[in-house]
């Protein structure tokens, strides 16, 4: 089990080290972003490997993949739109004296690390030696499936939106977008708690609800809401709908006073 993890966390930094050296070269540091999903599948295809590959272990795998590729694949056509780094990261750049090493310890290896972590459930469900479905893999596709959906809708309809001249300078407020401000982090959080579920059918799967906490945290407190509503902060009519839409959890439009 040691071993096997540490293959996988080797693997995932050797995989990150060089995303980081391409990304140096072009001088574009949200190429991290298109890289955050593949790490994921390396953890998925490599546990794979060293576990019974009963139907539980072939389909988280499979489903890591599955959100992988999209979301990649999403985020790579959303970066090839724009000649120029994202915001984030040419701030960022502004404020560290040395580059490399900072952009590399701070952005790339801290994201391998996590993805690492974050792929504690599939790990344990891949490296057990119990391969038969459960109640439990029944209940986390389902779970899995209803937020791949939300996460692939809510992508979908923000980039008509956004490609749609009509909209230039609207706020995104209807589909899933009128039920919660961020359809897509909710959906990418609600799919690692549905391959957790999967995971409670191998022995000490319950161990892997790292996976799904950590991921929901850095998607609400970190990384995802905070940045992207900071970026929202003094446009025409956000306000008002950040107080009549969700957060997070979809829920129904509260009225206006």
């Amino acid at each position: 089990m040691v071993n096997s993890l540490l293959i996988i966390l080797l693997a995932i930094l050797l995989y990150i080290t060089v995303i980081f050296l391409i990304a140096m070269r072009k001088r574009r540091l949200d190429i991290v972003d298109i890289a955050w999903s593949g790490a994921f599948m390396i953890a998925a295809a490599l546990s794979w490997t060293f576990g019974s590959k009963g139907l539980p272990q072939t389909l988280v795998t499979v489903l890591v993949f599955v959100w992988g590729m999209r979301l990649g694949i999403y985020i790579f056509r959303r970066l090839r739109r724009s000649k120029d780094e994202d915001p984030r990261y040419q701030a960022m750049r502004k404020q560290w004296k040395n580059v490399f090493l900072n952009a590399y310890v701070r952005i790339f290896l801290v994201q391998g690390v996590l993805a690492f972590m974050v792929s504690a459930a599939v790990i344990l469900v891949n490296v057990s030696p119990y391969g038969q479905p459960s109640l439990f893999t029944d209940i986390g596709l389902l779970v899995w499936m209803s937020g791949f959906l939300f996460e692939s809708v809510g992508d979908t309809q923000l980039a008509q939106h956004l490609s749609s001249p009509e909209s230039k300078g609207k706020l995104m407020t209807s589909g899933l977008w009128r039920y919660t401000r961020h359809p897509n982090y909710f959906g990418e959080a609600t799919q690692w708690w549905g391959i957790w579920i999967i995971a409670l059918g191998v022995p000490f799967g319950w161990i892997g609800v790292i996976s799904p906490l950590l991921i929901t945290f850095l998607l609400l407190f970190v990384s995802g809401v905070p940045l992207t509503e900071k970026r929202f902060e003094g446009r025409p009519g956000w306000e008002k709908y950040k107080k009549r839409t969700s957060i997070f959890i979809p829920w129904l439009p509260r009225k206006e006073r």
